[in-house]
């Protein structure tokens, strides 16, 4: 067998990434994965896709590179497949990321199509640049999302019921407490869940929100060293009130279902679910979109009425999506969110089975852990730790072996 020859040059690609450097993410987590030294930047998402801000490259056998998403617009059937192209066009429909998170990121919700594509169409309309701070849609897809636990990974996701925030707010004090106090006792409804967001949202703009809020949390730091019987949720605001001093969004969690996943479990984010990730190592897969509309907790833009047009208020707990176990081990597990662009496939492997990927479509790769070939036909490409592939369509079926821990995105 050989390795990284030209039959599988033209199907199977190793990935150039590119990381985001945002600030609430951990400087050492994708550094230790990827092999490289840590240089003192928070390294947040590694992009593993086709999305235009920010496109993977595929290396080829001669040395040079090319961006995945124009490789993919000058062979959408080879790279893609007819059924792929023909539903999504000459585009990956996926995007896939592993995200290390040392500091929450935003309350944030991401639109549905219709509302993607009118409030991309208005921004382009108004004359917006694509790369403006202020600009809220960034192209015009909607984004679905689910993450899956390489470590154990804390979260915000939905809301919890009003009998629940109610329960929370006993014997918290300050005005921003009593506004959602007052709307969730009027209507307990979705009605009052929206209302009551509204106002703590609604505080950002006001010049007293900061002692607003410090009320409120000295409330909540006063209960938590007392002995709160809501350890979890009190050490959650006084967490957030901590690096986002001010903002009412470390209020605003109490509404929120408190999410812990330990490591192989999984949560969908379904377009329109208001959510935040507060900390650990996940490998993420959306719809290949980057549009994010903002409630709180960040320094970038907040969009208040895209938000309240995207979101629901419906409380529900948090969605697990189902999930499939294949192998004479149980080795490989499936996730299957209920929408049509990707699925994810989390594979044990280990030398003494080798372990069938899925066998058509566009699929991208990544070792986790250890050191796994892809065998293509009768070539292999090798892919140690932190390195990446893509593998076309035409490549047919693909096997993997080695002993390894390997994330593979798909559509299904």
């Amino acid at each position: 067998m050989t390795a990284d020859h030209h039959g599988a040059a033209r199907s199977v690609f190793p990935l150039d990434n590119a990381i985001q450097h945002y600030a609430w993410g951990s400087a050492t987590r994708l550094p230790e994965l990827l092999g490289q030294a840590p240089d003192g930047q928070p390294a947040a998402e590694l992009w593993l896709g086709a999305h235009p801000s920010a496109p993977s490259h595929v290396q080829h056998a001669d040395g040079t590179t090319t961006a995945l998403d124009a490789m993919i617009v000058g062979d959408p059937q080879g790279t893609l497949g007819r059924h792929v192209s023909d539903e999504f066009g000459p585009r990956l429909p996926y995007l896939l990321k592993v995200l290390a998170a040392d500091r929450a990121l935003s309350l944030q919700v991401h639109p549905k199509p219709h509302l993607a594509r009118a409030g991309f169409n208005r921004e382009n309309q108004d004359g917006v640049p694509l790369d403006a701070p202020y600009r809220s849609f960034h192209d015009d897809q909607h984004k679905p999302e689910m993450l899956v636990a390489v470590s154990q990974f804390e979260a915000l996701a939905g809301f919890r019921s009003s009998r629940n925030i109610l329960a929370l707010l006993t014997g918290l004090e300050g005005p921003l407490v009593a506004a959602v106090r007052e709307e969730l006792t009027r209507d307990r409804s979705a009605r009052g869940i929206r209302a009551a967001f509204a106002r703590l949202i609604a505080a950002r703009s006001e010049s007293g929100c900061p002692d607003l809020v410090a009320e409120t949390i000295e409330s909540v730091r006063a209960r938590a060293a007392a002995g709160s019987s809501y350890e979890r949720a009190d050490a959650t605001v006084l967490r957030l009130a901590q690096e986002h001093p001010g903002d009412p969004g470390a209020v605003a969690s109490l509404l929120l279902n408190r999410v812990t996943l330990e490591p192989g479990e999984a949560l969908f984010l379904a377009a329109g679910e208001i959510h935040a990730y507060l900390s650990g190592l996940g490998v993420e897969i959306m719809a290949s979109s980057d549009n994010v509309l903002r409630a709180g907790l960040t320094t970038k833009h907040v969009d208040v009425a895209a938000l309240f047009e995207a979101a629901s208020f419906e409380p529900s707990p948090p969605l697990v999506p189902r999930q499939e176990r294949s192998g004479a081990r149980g080795q490989s597990i499936t996730y299957r969110p209920p929408v049509r662009e990707f699925a994810l496939t989390v594979i044990d492997v280990d030398d003494a089975e080798p372990v069938p990927l899925p066998d058509s479509g566009p699929r991208t790769v990544i070792c986790l852990e250890g050191d796994a070939t892809l065998i293509a036909g009768d070539t292999g490409t090798a892919l140690p730790q932190g390195r990446s592939a893509f593998i076309t369509h035409a490549a047919g079926p693909v096997t993997l072996e080695g002993t390894a821990l390997i994330a593979c995105a798909w559509v299904p």
